[in-house]
């Protein structure tokens, strides 16, 4: 397989925009697919390009094996995604998301050299902090569906569809699978900013887990609380379209100063 043809395997782009001066990849939550993020590109500055990361298990990937472990999943998404890095990229991932962009930020950083230009965290607590809850990959059907009603992302007439949970359930226990069964390894700190944003109502998080996420950069942090449950990236996500954007234009117009200094 050619390298075009594995970029194209993983990433979608609704609108390719040669112009763009920032690209954005987009890592969806458990049981997330990249159609998640089809009309971000409307609804985001033209200085951005979307792109959004397909995994294997779910849309045009359903016939792919599912993934299991954090470990090869980074590493195969470091190799699909080196066509990307000509340009400034930055990552946005929510809830599983986060972890996948924050370790592919490290990926990159030690295959590669580079960073990301900007790294935001939506609904994750730091990578560092151990999981407050017990694990559910595992759990006998009726009580792992339980667990998943208490998430609040999956609506009430999917998880009654028999035909469609046929589909679902084996994507969501292995993404929880690769989730649960991360072991964080110390590593220096991203130089890069990183931007966090938690849900007010999330009772998968709160600011303290979200606060921790500042070890990980040397670089500028802010954390923003929007109104919602675990799933405000649906229902708050105009504001934070619009947290999203301005961090993003500062990170452009910071690195555009940068490029200008003369070298001392």
């Amino acid at each position: 397989m050619t390298t075009t043809e594995t970029f194209t395997r993983w990433i979608t782009c609704p609108q390719p925009n040669p112009q763009a001066k920032l690209r954005l990849f987009c890592f969806p939550y458990a049981g997330g697919r990249a159609w998640n993020f089809r009309t971000w590109a409307n609804q985001l500055p033209s200085i951005f390009e979307v792109n959004a990361i397909e995994l294997p298990g779910r849309g045009w990937r359903l016939a792919e094996p599912l993934c299991q472990r954090l470990e090869p999943l980074v590493e195969a998404i470091a190799s699909a995604i080196f066509p990307a890095l000509d340009r400034p990229l930055a990552f946005f991932g929510h809830s599983m998301g986060g972890l996948i962009a924050f370790e592919l930020a490290r990926r990159l950083r030690q295959n590669y050299g580079l960073l990301p230009a900007h790294l935001i965290i939506s609904g994750r607590r730091a990578p560092q902090v151990p999981n407050p809850h017990p694990p559910i990959h595992a759990l006998p059907e009726s009580a792992f569906l339980a667990e998943i009603r208490r998430f609040n992302g999956t609506p009430a007439e999917v998880l009654e569809n028999a035909d469609l949970m046929e589909i679902l359930l084996p994507i969501l226990r292995a993404d929880f699978t690769v989730v649960e069964t991360y072991r964080y390894l110390a590593e220096s700190p991203l130089n890069c900013p990183i931007t966090v944003l938690g849900g007010l109502e999330d009772p998968e998080t709160n600011e303290y887990l979200l606060q921790a996420w500042q070890e990980q950069t040397t670089e500028a942090f802010s954390l923003q609380m929007l109104p919602g449950d675990h799933f405000f990236v649906h229902s708050a996500q105009s504001r934070l379209l619009e947290l999203l954007a301005e961090a993003l234009e500062q990170t452009i117009q910071l690195n555009a100063l940068n490029s200008l200094k003369d070298p001392i």
